[in-house]
């Protein structure tokens, strides 16, 4: 599995030889730089640790700082773990299997038009939202002078138990949380604007911080 982080920046479309239209998600991913590699033998699991998004070293903590300065990186807003991730040896100081190193950075170019990804990120909010918009409820009658027209309607709780059960489809806040969507393609890649387009739509708001990984 590859791994990259990147910003949403929007959707657009493109057009292919063929003339087929291909709408797409553009992401500015990385470049990435490796700020720490876990292993089994000393973590307890297998991880390559990256960072994204460069920001002013007075945005971030003192520990943080020197978390980054360990691997030479920049200042950087987002620091994620990818587990089992597998990232290709560039040639500057790796091993010759191929091994990842410290402060190596990973770039779009370490991705394929046409692989398949998926793609991780806090979706957009929608505040509180009742069953209908959330759940997918149909709505009640509207004649005959009904006023369950939006209404949730019987919960089930009666003298027993007295109570509504834990997990019940109700109305709540929808949105804002993460979420992953699969099956996604890479549809062209521009390695010298460090952009992604994922054929579709991926999750989160336009600037939101996403996490790229390669799958199938």
């Amino acid at each position: 599995m590859s791994a990259i982080l990147g910003k949403k920046l929007g959707m657009t479309q493109i057009f292919r030889e063929d003339g087929e239209v291909v709408p797409v998600t553009v992401v500015e991913a990385g470049p990435c730089p490796v700020t720490a590699i876990r292993k089994p033998d000393r973590d307890g699991y297998s991880a390559i640790q990256l960072a994204f998004d460069e920001v002013k070293e007075s945005r971030i903590s003192k520990a943080e700082a020197g978390h980054l300065a360990k691997a030479d990186a920049k200042p950087m807003r987002v620091v994620v773990e990818f587990r089992d991730a597998e990232i290709a040896g560039n040639g500057d100081g790796d091993d010759e299997d191929g091994e990842v190193t410290l402060g190596q950075e990973v770039t779009v170019a370490d991705f394929e038009a046409g692989q398949k990804v998926k793609v991780s990120g806090i979706s957009i909010g929608k505040g509180f939202q009742g069953t209908i918009k959330r759940h997918n409820f149909g709505r009640g009658p509207v004649s005959h002078g009904s006023h369950n027209v939006r209404a949730p309607g019987s919960i089930g709780a009666s003298a027993w138990p007295a109570r509504v059960f834990k997990g019940m489809k109700l109305p709540g806040q929808l949105g804002n949380k993460r979420a992953t969507q699969l099956g996604l393609e890479i549809a062209d890649i521009d390695a010298d604007r460090n952009l992604l387009m994922i054929k579709g739509s991926v999750p989160g708001s336009k600037n939101s911080i996403v996490e790229i990984r390669t799958h199938g």
